[in-house]
Order: structure tokens, then sequence, then C-alpha cells
């Protein structure tokens, strides 16, 4: 299985199991000229903008490696721009998890980065 066809498979596998965690996809490969978000969800009053790892060969220790800094920055600045569009979510609580799914395992971060000021 190629990189894209893994990729989008994983991304269904962390929506269905955000979605079995109660919570509702919003969109799904929200895109930019500087950057993706993933999926964004619904978790009750807390828009969650979810950036998806799926990996054979890394674990959650990799982490820092998969999502640098540099990435963290698109993922913020990509969602203030969906806010910016989507003005009824602006006024609720936000959130950035990451979920890692490999290896017959789904694992969700939740508040896995933040914006740093």
């Amino acid at each position: 299985m190629d990189n894209a066809s893994r990729g989008k498979k994983g991304e269904e596998q962390a929506a269905s199991a955000l979605e079995t965690a109660g919570m509702t996809i919003i969109a799904r490969n929200y895109r930019k000229k500087f950057g993706e978000i993933d999926l964004i969800a619904l978790d009750n009053e807390t828009v969650v903008f979810v950036e998806v790892k799926t990996w054979s060969t890394f674990g959650i220790e990799n982490l820092q490696y998969s999502l640098n800094a540099g990435k963290q920055q698109k993922i913020i600045k990509t969602a203030k721009y969906f806010l910016l569009e989507n003005r009824k979510y602006s006024n609720m609580a936000i959130r950035f998890d990451v979920v890692f799914v490999g290896n017959n395992a789904i694992k969700h971060l939740a508040s896995a980065f933040m914006e740093s000021v």
C-alpha cells in the first residue's frame, strides 16, 4: 500500500475512533495554501483540530519528529483561518490533538500541543 492510501485509511480509522468516542467530524482534509488539517471535530463545546499520523515503524515516542514546531505552527495558522471562515465556531474553546494509527492500534493524544505565546 502506498503512503497516500495508507494515510487515507488511517484518517478513516481515526475519524471512526473519534466518532465512537462521541465527537462529531465537521471537516476532513481542510486545506489552505499554508497548511492542512486532517480532521476537525466537535467535542461537546470544543473545536478539535486533529493531525493524524499513520505509521507502521514509528510510535508515540517519535511525536517530536513527526510534528515539529514548524508543522504545529502551520496547523495553528490553518485552524485560525478555519475559525475566520466558520464564525459559528469562533467563540468555542479549541484544542489540538494527534491521533496515531498503526499496527492495528489507535492512540489519541488530546491537547497534544498548543500555541505558544
